[in-house]
Parts: C-alpha cells; structure tokens; sequence
C-alpha cells in the first residue's frame, strides 16, 4: 500500500471525529491519483464498518457535466452509505452533526436483485431495480472551505454525510427517470431545479455505471442497497434552522430539517 494512504485516512478520520476541517489530502499523492484515492476511501470504509455500522448502499456523485469540468474529470465518482447515514423523511438533523452541508435532490433506487456484472446495462439495472424513491443526499466535506479536487472528495468517501428517502415507493414501469422534474425549496423559496436527464442525461446511466464499477472491483451491488443517482440540480449549503424539501415529478416529496443552534 503507498505509505501515504493510511496517513491519508487518518487525517479524513480526525477531521470527522473531532469536528474540525483538515487541508486538502491532494498533495500526498501524485495529481489526479484515483487509486490511492479509493485506497483512501477504502481504508476508512473498512474504520466504519469496524465499528459496528453496516453499509446499506452507495452514492454516485460528479453526474453533473459541469461539476466534471470544474474538477478537471470526465467521469462520475462514489462513495458509501452506511446505516448511521440514513434520516426519515421530514426528520432532523441537530445542530453540528455536520461541517459543512449542503442539500441537493435525486433520486434513489433500492434494490430488489443483485447486479454482479462485470458488465451492467441499463436494462441490467431496470430489471434489479425493486423501486424507486425522491431522495436527498445532505453532501459534506472535511476538507476546509471544500478546497477539493477529485482526489480530495474521493478520498473523502466522495462528500458523503447523510440522506433522506421519501414516503413515496414506485415502480419503475410508472416512472421514467430520465423525464422527472426536481424542485428544490429552501424555507419556501426555490432554491435548485433540475430533470432527470441532468443527471448523465439519464439516472440509469448512472446507476449502471456504478454497479460495472464496483462489480469490476470485487464488490457489487447487492439486493436491498440503496443507490443514490446523483443530483437532479445544484447543490445547495444548508444554515441552521433551514427547512428543505424537494419535489420530484411522479415520485412525490422529501424534506428535512436543520435544526438551530438553539434546538
């Protein structure tokens, strides 16, 4: 293992731990390093599940062509989700749980087969799929001030913190992904809007991606995990006392609140 990768982790870990931002991990590793960035990610995966939490899925994240270009990458990126991440619908979140937050909408499908590939399609995906879900994911960042790359945010178990389900179960013979609409309100007012087809043109894309990804690297997606999609608009940062809730057409409503200072 590059010797750097362990340093790596443990400073994401105290970040975490401590409540306390680090500087970027980028300059331990040659530029644009993926590998030891995953090492990373992997390292602190395995710190997780050691104590005690189980993993219930994977988040995609960089679906947006612009957020790509910002990073300098042409490829979506993912993380973990694990059982202590997951909020009810309409829930809180209490005040410092979290750095830095920021809220964007999608959606989430849940599993009802295993997708082993090493070759998954879309259709793959479709017929694995048990149902789907209006999702938030609540992003975060150890990295001060998000002064990221893609190494940084891969290593960071790709800006993972917390998210939200909705209610709403649905088929996916009665949703298209590709075709919803994503409003995103702030304390009433619209804050982020999207479709479905920003999100690497189509969810499925994404999901199918993820799971020739992961099933290439020794661990597929399994029946019951949850796949967040990737954003359906820009994500937006999150204060004390915001109430977010997002709207997808076909699949319903999602909400979730920060709690204040005072809570």
């Amino acid at each position: 293992m590059n010797e750097a990768v362990p340093k790596a982790a443990a400073v994401l870990a105290a970040a975490a731990a401590t409540a306390t931002p680090c500087p970027p991990i980028r300059d331990l590793f040659a530029d644009g390093d993926l590998d030891a960035a995953y090492a990373v990610q992997r390292v602190n995966t395995e710190r997780v599940l050691a104590a005690g939490h189980r993993l219930v899925g994977r988040k995609i994240g960089l679906t947006s062509p612009a957020v790509q270009r910002q990073l300098g990458v042409d490829r979506p990126d993912f993380g973990a989700l694990f059982s202590d991440m997951a909020l009810d619908h309409g829930g809180s979140i209490p005040a410092g749980r979290l750095l830095q937050p920021k809220v964007e909408a999608e959606i989430a499908l849940v599993l009802g087969a295993d997708l082993p590939g090493p070759e998954c399609s879309v259709a793959d995906v479709r017929a694995a799929t048990a149902f789907l879900a209006p999702a938030l994911e609540i992003v975060d960042s150890r990295i001060a001030g998000w002064d990221i790359t893609i190494v940084d945010t891969v290593a960071d178990n790709a800006s993972s913190g917390l998210f939200v389900l909705g209610d709403t179960r649905e088929a996916l013979d009665a949703v298209e992904p590709a075709e919803v609409e994503m409003q995103l309100h702030r304390d009433g007012e619209l804050v982020s809007q999207g479709t479905g087809r920003d999100c690497l043109g189509d969810p499925l894309n994404a999901a199918a991606w993820l799971a020739t990804t992961l099933a290439r690297r020794g661990e597929p997606l399994r029946a019951g995990d949850v796949v967040l999609t990737g954003a359906l608009g820009p994500m937006v940062p999150a204060a004390p006392g915001d109430v977010f809730t997002a709207r997808i057409s076909g699949l319903g409503e999602v909400g979730i609140r920060f709690e204040g200072t005072g809570a």
